[in-house]
């Protein structure tokens, strides 16, 4: 984790404190069943309960614990017991580490996927805001980076909306993905623990109880959490991408607010570089690089091994707080993106008519003109304009071939800009509903 991309909230759910709190909730609320099922005292599942609800877990003490002892769980149920004092004999019946591991490895990743999950509703609102604003606004569509048809900036941004909605559905069903509770000991067979401890745990800690764990939670569903954050990761990116380009001095179309007193180079003044989108790309390459060592997570020996351990004390942490971050910058972006009609219209004027080219090759094969002769009919007008002899509408009317088939009333009508924004209505009804 590097605090210069990371977020308080975020931070927390992977703090030792916070892990050690839900190891104690984990085992303290499985005592609670097994005193209802008569396997430990009541009244030690209530003292355990009195002792350890306000305490506060020594870290320090817990790791010069571990440092002893080579085991991260019997050092926390060492420094338990120096809490609650006899009754922590009863802590930990039948259970095995990664009951205590797993589970809260799942929770740590549930609330993670909340965080995210809300990180997107509000860059969705950021987007669907401006794509409002800027529904019926001309601009260039461009295909290969090189000018295609008109669209509007609305429909541009309308696009990562839609996007951005599913990557919202990716995120609560990875959150789903993981919201399992494993309390079935050693190699998973409950051969020392009831299945209803393990039912009772996954209650009251908000998941699932998994349907077989094998001594570990199976480790296909942490690979399907971490993908879906890799695919997030890339629609940010596209985003940003989309944003950099638009930015470029050439284009400058849209780029990132410039705050008074910011500088953009250390050598040259005049410089406004799109920065914070250049870093969520940055962003977006780390959270999926995480995704691959989830994968190779899932392949363990038999009921379990603890190769995947090391790695998820990474890729946890890292791509919950990498993505949460990247995320809260691009609805900063967006909701800030400083946007420029006249140069979008500019850029649309600076090809002579050349944008309107298709609708010409139709109507010149409705009027009964061949596709090929068509297309080279006005490809032909085309490379002129675009060689700089002329806008394409009088290149058209001084051809011949081309005034056989069309008059100019024909062909003036062919270079109305409101003939590609009329279904712009279709679209943000398809996308944000009537």
């Amino acid at each position: 984790m590097i605090p210069r991309y990371a977020r308080p909230q975020m931070v927390a759910i992977w703090s030792p404190e916070t892990r050690f709190r839900i190891w104690f909730e984990i085992e303290a609320h499985a005592t609670d069943k097994l005193a209802e099922l008569g396997v430990v005292p009541k009244e030690a599942a209530a003292k355990i309960w009195e002792k350890g609800r306000d305490a506060k877990f020594d870290v320090a003490r817990i790791d010069a614990i571990e440092a002893e002892v080579k085991h991260d769980v019997i050092a926390f149920l060492t420094h338990l017991s120096e809490i609650v004092g006899p009754e922590a004999r009863f802590v930990h019946q039948g259970m095995t580490s990664s009951d205590v591991l797993d589970t809260c490895l799942n929770v740590q990743l549930v609330r993670a996927a909340d965080i995210l999950i809300a990180d997107t509703d509000a860059l969705l609102a950021a987007l669907k805001k401006r794509a409002l604003e800027y529904k019926m606004t001309p601009t260039i569509g461009r295909s290969h980076g090189i000018h295609a048809e008109p669209t509007t900036f609305g429909v541009k941004l309308a696009t990562y909306y839609a996007e951005f909605t599913r990557a919202r559905a990716r995120l609560v069903t990875a959150r789903e993905e993981v919201a399992t509770c494993a309390i079935s000991g050693a190699v998973g067979s409950f051969a020392n623990i009831d299945p209803q401890v393990e039912e009772h745990v996954a209650a009251k800690m908000g998941l699932q109880p998994e349907p077989v764990s094998t001594q570990v939670i199976p480790r296909d569903r942490h690979a399907a959490y971490f993908a879906a954050l890799g695919v997030v990761a890339s629609s940010l990116e596209r985003l940003a991408v989309e944003i950099r380009h638009l930015q470029r001095t050439e284009v400058l179309e849209a780029e990132e607010y410039f705050s008074p007193g910011q500088k953009g180079s250390s050598a040259m003044p005049h410089k406004r570089n799109p920065v914070l989108t250049e870093n969520v790309t940055g962003l977006a390459r780390m959270v999926r690089s995480y995704a691959m060592p989830a994968m190779e997570n899932v392949a363990l020996w038999h009921e379990r091994d603890i190769s995947h351990s090391s790695v998820e004390r990474y890729i946890g942490p890292d791509a919950t707080i990498t993505l949460d971050f990247a995320l809260a910058r691009m609805t900063g972006v967006v909701e800030k993106l400083v946007v420029y009609p006249e140069r979008m219209q500019k850029n649309l004027d600076s090809t002579h008519g050349l944008v309107h080219s298709q609708r010409v090759l139709l109507a010149l094969t409705q009027a009964g003109v061949s596709r090929e002769d068509s297309y080279r009919m006005v490809q032909k007008n085309a490379m002129r304009a675009w060689n700089g002899e002329g806008n394409l509408l009088d290149l058209l009317k001084a051809d011949p071939d081309v005034a056989a088939a069309l008059t100019v009333a024909q062909l003036e009508a062919m270079f109305d800009l409101g003939y590609h924004l009329r279904r712009v209505d279709t679209i943000f009804t398809r996308v944000f509903g009537a």
